[in-house]
């Protein structure tokens, strides 16, 4: 194998597109999730394009070891660019649930002087009353609500799940000043 100018330019386009197919499928994964049939839809069509056009690159020789490299490589900063786009750029919701048999309220109220919203319930627990704590946050700002949580009761058991679609109520925007999709 010759490494002509032809041959790195061709495997630079081949890289560059990889990366470009794993963002768009980064990212069309997510809006997917949030039920956005008109944007996945469109997402999907370029993403298909630019596999095609990549894999075409590669499948018709594989003996390229400088192509298939190529392939591999923009398939690996790919994964790390579509990560960076989601954390940078798409707002994901998710619901905090937090059980506690004790300093339920002071959980509540330190959360609240932070900006975010609380709703405090009472349930029956297998070892009797529970405070029942639910907010929604962005997924950035979960970590520090678990820290808070952990501060004042170490022993309350949080967990988080996936809100697909958030409307009105009372949502801290996260500290990054961040665009919503």
């Amino acid at each position: 194998m010759t490494l002509t100018t032809e041959a790195l330019v061709t495997a630079l386009v081949i890289f560059v597109l990889r990366i470009l197919n794993n963002s768009i499928g980064t990212i069309r994964l997510i809006v997917m999730a949030r039920q956005q049939r008109g944007i996945t839809v469109v997402l999907a069509f370029f993403e298909a394009l630019t596999f095609a056009v990549t894999i075409a690159g590669v499948a018709t020789d594989l003996s390229n070891l400088l192509n298939l490299f190529a392939y591999c490589a923009g398939f690996a900063a790919g994964n790390w660019v579509g990560m960076w786009i989601e954390a940078r750029y798409i707002v994901s919701y998710v619901r905090v649930n937090i059980f506690a048999k004790e300093k339920g309220h002071e959980i509540a109220v330190a959360l609240r002087e932070k900006g975010f919203g609380v709703t405090e319930s009472v349930g029956e627990g297998l070892e009797g009353r529970v405070e029942w704590l639910h907010s929604i946050a962005t997924r950035r700002d979960a970590p520090g609500i678990i820290d808070t949580v952990n501060s004042i009761n170490p022993a309350a058991f949080t967990f988080l799940e996936e809100a697909r679609s958030v409307q009105r109520g009372t949502i801290r925007r996260s500290q990054r000043n961040q665009p919503t999709i």
